[in-house]
């Protein structure tokens, strides 16, 4: 396992990311004033956006499935605690965009190869509207269970 998010896996039989990039931003707000450089103030944290980027081969690896359970969960509209597979925990997230691109495809159209882009931005631990309901996980495990079987 290299990561969860939520109840779905990252790793070899799912969507395995060759890089994770992170940015982290702070809010400082500034004012301008005669004669001299402008004031900064510290407004508290901004965005904190991760990127995974990523190759699925089909016949050796995760495929199509895999993207279209991280699409379901980006259509709910929850956020999903983020953990690495060392136990890093870097907090509750939503998926703000997938992207992927197909290539070398087979007679029959499948692509043997698919390359995606997950985007995800960090929610504040205290907007508890947006945490991913019991609901929502045990359909997402029940999903990734059939996947699996």
């Amino acid at each position: 396992m290299m990561m969860t998010l939520g109840m779905f896996v990252f790793g070899l039989s799912t969507a395995a990311y060759q890089e994770l990039q992170r940015q982290t931003d702070w809010r400082q707000q500034s004012q301008s004033r005669v004669g001299r450089r402008a004031a900064r103030q510290f407004l508290g944290p901004g965005a904190d956006t991760i990127t995974l980027t990523g190759t699925l081969l089909p016949q050796f690896t995760g495929g199509q499935q895999s993207l279209d359970d991280l699409r379901d969960m980006g259509d709910q509209g929850d956020a999903w605690p983020l953990i690495e597979g060392t136990g890093v925990y870097y907090g509750t997230y939503v998926i703000a965009s997938l992207s992927e691109r197909k290539s070398e495809f087979m007679r029959d159209g499948a692509a043997q190869k698919i390359e995606f882009d997950l985007k995800l931005e960090r929610l504040d631990e205290d907007d508890i509207d947006r945490l991913a309901s019991n609901a929502s996980l045990r359909a997402l495990a029940t999903g990734l269970r059939e996947a699996l079987a």
